[in-house]
Order: C-alpha cells, then sequence, then structure tokens
C-alpha cells in the first residue's frame, strides 16, 4: 500500500532581506532533498516585506506578497511563521501574534530571544507550538542543535565562542597588518563586513545575545541578558596584540559562559587565548564555539556565523524539524530551552566581580629602580601570583617604559583592587590596561 501524499506545509516569510533571499533561494533549489527528508513539501506560501516590488521581483508568481505582516500571521491556512525581521519592536509583536494563532515560529532573531525568550517560550508552551531558532546563533554551524541535543547526555562545564563574525574580522586584519582599530573598522565597513552603525557588532552586543542563549540552553537556566557582562573591541590597542604575540597568546573577542559552583558566568570582552588552541586560529569572519562536557570533553563546532545561505542553512533545518514534530504531542518534543520548564535552575549570573580568570596588565611605568618590586608587592598583597612578566627595552632617552605582566588565575575583585593600588604609584604613568586571559584548557 502506498503512503498518503501529504499536502505541502505553507509558511508566511516575515522578511526577504539578505536571509529571507537565501531561505527562499535555498528551498526553491533544494525543494527535492528538503521534502525526502521532512516527509512532505515545505512552500513559501505568502511573503512580507515593506518594499513589496523587491520582494516581489525575488519570488514572482510563486507566493503572495504583502507589506502587511500581520495578515500572514493571522492567516489560517498558514502553519509556520518564519520571522527575519530582526529588532526588539515589531518582531515580538509579530511572533505573539503567530503563536497566539497556534503557528509555529522559526526565527534567526537573537536579540528578541535574548532579551523577551522567556515571555515567547511561555507563550508557545501554551499554546503548543514550537519556537525554533538554530539560525539566531552562529549562523550555519548547528550549534543549538547540539547543545539541545547532540551533548544531552553532558553536565556542561563551560562554553567559549568567537561568535562575531565583523570583530573576529577587525581583529585578525589588526594583528596581521598591525593597523590601528580605527582603520580596520573603515575597512570592514568598505567590504561589507560592518554595518554603516557597528556599534551591535563593535562593542559586544551580538555576541552577548548569542552568548545568552547558549547559556541558558547549557545550564537549564532562564536567558538573562541584562545580567551579561559586555565589553567590546573598540578600545583595544593594536600594541596589546602584539605583546600578546610575544607572549604566545591571540586575542579573541569571546562570549563565555560558565558553570560555577555558587552560579554562571556570564560575559563578552576581548580575550587572550594561547595560540595554539584551535579556537585561537579561527580567523577573518569565519565563527567558533568550544564547548566543554563532562562525557565528551572538548567538542569545537565551526564555520560560517552569517551570509544569505549559511544563515538559511539553519532555518530551513529548523523548518524541516518543525514538519517532523507537527504530529507530535507537544510534551514530547525536545524543549525550547533544553530542559523540561518545570526544571529550570534558578543559578544566579554572577557579577563580573566575582568571575575567575587569569590577566593580562600592560603598564606605562617610569624607567628607574624598585618599580617592578612596587608592583609584584601590591599582586602577593592581593594574593595574585604572576605567570610571565615582559618589559619593553626603552628607546635611549626615553624615561619611560611599557610593563607587561600575565597572572595566574584569581577572582576579578582581587585584580580590580590591585589596578587601584598600581594606578596609585607615582611611577605608573596612565591607567592600567586590563585583558581577560583564558586558558580554555
Amino acid at each position: 500500500m502506498s503512503a498518503i501524499k501529504l499536502a505541502p506545509v505553507r509558511v508566511g516569510l516575515l522578511g526577504i532581506g539578505t536571509v529571507g533571499a537565501g531561505t527562499f533561494a535555498v528551498l526553491t533549489r533544494n525543494q527535492q532533498e528538503i521534502t525526502r527528508r521532512a516527509g512532505r513539501g515545505i512552500e513559501i506560501a505568502a511573503v512580507a516585506d515593506l518594499d513589496v516590488s523587491r520582494a516581489r521581483a525575488l519570488v514572482g508568481e510563486r507566493a503572495r506578497v504583502t507589506d502587511d505582516a500581520f495578515s500572514i500571521v493571522r492567516d489560517p491556512s498558514i502553519e509556520v511563521v518564519v520571522e527575519l525581521i530582526g529588532g526588539y519592536g515589531i518582531a515580538r509583536q509579530l511572533v505573539l501574534e503567530a503563536i497566539a494563532h497556534r503557528k509555529h515560529v522559526v526565527t534567526a532573531n537573537k536579540a528578541l530571544l535574548a532579551v523577551h525568550g522567556n515571555e515567547i517560550f511561555a507563550a508557545a508552551r501554551e499554546q503548543g507550538v514550537t519556537v525554533a531558532f538554530e539560525p539566531a546563533v552562529a549562523g550555519g554551524i548547528p550549534i543549538i542543535k547540539a547543545l539541545r541535543e547532540g551533548l544531552t547526555a553532558n553536565r556542561i562545564e563551560w562554553i567559549a565562542g568567537i561568535i562575531n563574525g565583523t570583530t573576529n574580522f577587525i581583529l585578525s586584519e589588526m594583528r596581521d597588518k598591525g593597523l590601528p582599530f580605527d582603520v580596520v573598522l573603515a575597512e570592514a565597513q568598505r567590504l561589507g563586513y560592518a554595518e554603516a552603525d557597528p556599534t551591535f557588532d563593535i562593542e559586544g552586543v551580538d555576541a552577548a545575545h548569542k552568548v545568552t542563549i547558549m547559556s541558558a540552553i547549557a545550564f537549564g537556566v532562564p536567558v538573562q541578558f541584562d545580567r551579561a557582562h559586555v565589553e567590546g573591541i573598540s578600545s583595544l590597542q593594536a600594541e596589546d596584540i602584539r605583546y600578546a604575540e610575544k607572549l604566545g597568546y591571540r586575542i579573541k573577542l569571546l562570549g563565555i559562559t560558565r558553570r560555577r559552583e555558587h552560579g554562571i558566568e556570564l560575559r563578552v570582552h576581548p580575550t587572550l587565548i594561547p595560540s595554539k588552541r584551535l579556537i585561537a586560529n579561527v580567523e577573518g569572519a569565519m565563527n567558533a564555539v568550544w564547548v566543554k562536557g563532562d562525557a565528551v570533553g572538548h567538542t569545537m563546532y565551526y564555520g560560517k556565523g552569517a551570509g544569505a545561505e549559511p544563515t538559511a542553512s539553519a532555518v530551513v533545518a529548523d523548518l524541516v524539524d518543525v514538519v517532523r514534530t507537527l504530529t507530535v504531542d507537544p510534551g514530547n518534543r525536545v524543549p525550547h530551552l533544553a530542559f523540561q520548564p518545570d526544571a529550570m535552575a534558578d543559578l544566579p549570573i554572577l557579577p563580573i566581580t566575582e568571575i575567575e580568570s587569569a590577566y593580562y596588565l600592560r603598564l606605562r611605568v617610569a624607567d628607574e629602580p624598585g618599580v617592578l618590586a612596587d608592583i609584584t608587592r601590591i599582586l602577593a598583597d592581593a594574593r595574585i601570583s604572576i605567570d610571565a612578566v615582559l618589559q619593553r627595552e626603552p628607546a635611549e632617552g626615553e624615561r619611560q617604559t611599557d610593563l607587561i605582566l600575565l597572572t595566574h588565575v584569581t577572582i576579578e575583585h582581587r585584580c580590580d583592587d590591585a589596578i587601584r593600588q598600581m594606578e596609585a604609584l607615582p611611577t605608573v604613568l596612565s591607567k592600567v590596561t586590563r585583558i581577560r586571559l583564558e586558558d580554555l584548557n
């Protein structure tokens, strides 16, 4: 007896910009393969975009085109809504409205989920629908599925990720060419790696949205973006990249989340990583996420973190997952944040002063006897041990120099106290530059 052929699942696409166009193209090009995997066809039946003429030029007669996104989320013939608008405002209204109409949602909107995820997931559970969000983190890299399903046997210990391609491109160029941040940023904008307003990228906000989502899945806690510590790369100096290289390290903007006994670390900041680590050698606009589980050990996920078709790959994968579970009882679907809703932990997000890290410290000091002794005494009093020291030879006639120290792991508030005392010394001539250092061993 032949199987009953089911009608294709009708999808409403909200936003047909770069990723939306890529999604439409991938679905169209790979329709046969996708249908074989999903068990039934998936068709984009309606597209909403403010630029109706551009949208119509992209989809032709293959889908209804409108500038009214709400008409799509309320359309009873639409079973799944793909939200690719972005931002916190209208996107939140559309997603909640789609859920209220019992439609499954696929979204690439990391900002929306990092800020409003708890509300959205609760609404989805109440309506018995799924919110899928693989494309929200690291583009085409299937890190959400890996954390939520592939590593489900593990007690995740930590995650460290290069999850913003713009900043990784800038740092790679600064290291390779020895250029200052502003020059490389302008080049990144010219090449299309950075937006005209790059604030979310270069100040670490985009990466913080993504690591917030990964942290919630890894540790079974609510999304808590407002508790994340966020630092960007705009104040990073080319000389620190050079000094790090001399000491055997590279500087990357990392999103880090780590389980500790009394809470969870959740932070984004420039970080020294030993140059022999795989993740330290991720260059250009590529992304990588390194995960440490108690059973599996270290695993790393590498690939394109943005772009039309890499991100579309994740959108379509989520669509296939949704289609496969349309007939599954909601209670038997994979939970949004990996853990069952009634088993979520109440571990707090630790303040940055309570995190544990090693540190790179660069001091501009007077070139005279006793300076290093004063500084090492301050560190010893703070119970901070020194791992390495590098002192630049001053040029002839120069009366000051750079002193670079690497410390062993300590609690951040001890480092804060030590830096305040160092800066009070008359022989320390400027603010201390402090960059966190992670061995990732």
